[in-house]
């Protein structure tokens, strides 16, 4: 009796221990497909006692733990009816966006309200429409990550960035730079535009200084420009002798 005992212990020792996680991702992939699991696992599985209710069977666990995962993560976003829906549309929403994210920056300058006067008519930019993108009024309240927008925060609802994006880029300031190749460059640039959504706030003391300085190097150009158009006429009158 011990002996069979003892028998019957060596020889399912593998089953126990270390090896249960790897047995159970053995398992699961059984239930999806047998066939993608080495024979003698799958022969091994084949022999494990049924239920008895024959309308009843195994179901792999990993699809439900990702599912519940996913409406714990994604408490806010539609939920469809399968965990695999839920990732693939959600996924596909969240590259739509950040395409739109980045029209923003590149195409936002042209929707900016750069003329107090309202003398030059403006028209619609299709790349800052949300269904250019595939999304819609509807996705105002899904949870999208920002990607590298450097808005201070890595995930907002749809509604949000949208608000930030504009204020940041077709407000009273038009910026244009994303033409730049120097990628430094260009990351300088957003640093110093979308975490204070392009409205710095300066002292009147600061805001003197800067006018004070482009007021200079406007005079400094003017002068270089005048003193190199008079050179230019010597240097023609010396040639024509």
């Amino acid at each position: 009796m011990q002996d069979g005992m003892m028998e019957q212990l060596w020889k399912n020792a593998h089953l126990y221990g270390g090896n249960l996680s790897y047995i159970e991702q053995l398992y699961e992939n059984y239930l999806i497909d047998p066939n993608s699991i080495p024979p003698q696992w799958r022969d091994e599985f084949d022999q494990l006692p049924r239920v008895a209710d024959n309308h009843s069977q195994d179901i792999p666990l990993a699809p439900i733990r990702e599912h519940f995962q996913l409406l714990a993560k994604n408490q806010k976003r539609v939920q469809p009816a399968s965990a695999t829906s839920v990732s693939s549309e959600h996924e596909k929403k969240q590259v739509q966006a950040l395409a739109l994210f980045n029209a923003y920056r590149v195409r936002g300058h042209q929707q900016a309200k750069i003329d107090p006067l309202n003398l030059l008519k403006r028209e619609q930019v299709p790349d800052l429409s949300l269904r250019y993108h595939g999304l819609s009024e509807a996705d105002y309240d899904t949870v999208f990550r920002l990607g590298d927008l450097q808005f201070g925060k890595e995930e907002a609802t749809l509604r949000e960035i949208i608000d930030d994006l504009n204020r940041t880029y077709c407000d009273t300031l038009g910026t244009e730079y994303m033409h730049i190749v120097d990628t430094e460059q260009r990351v300088w640039l957003q640093s110093r535009l979308e975490p204070v959504r392009a409205h710095p706030e300066a002292t009147n003391e600061h805001k003197l200084m800067v006018l004070e300085r482009l007021t200079a190097a406007e005079g400094l150009e003017k002068y270089l420009g005048s003193r190199y158009a008079v050179l230019s006429v010597l240097v023609l009158r010396v040639v024509s002798r």
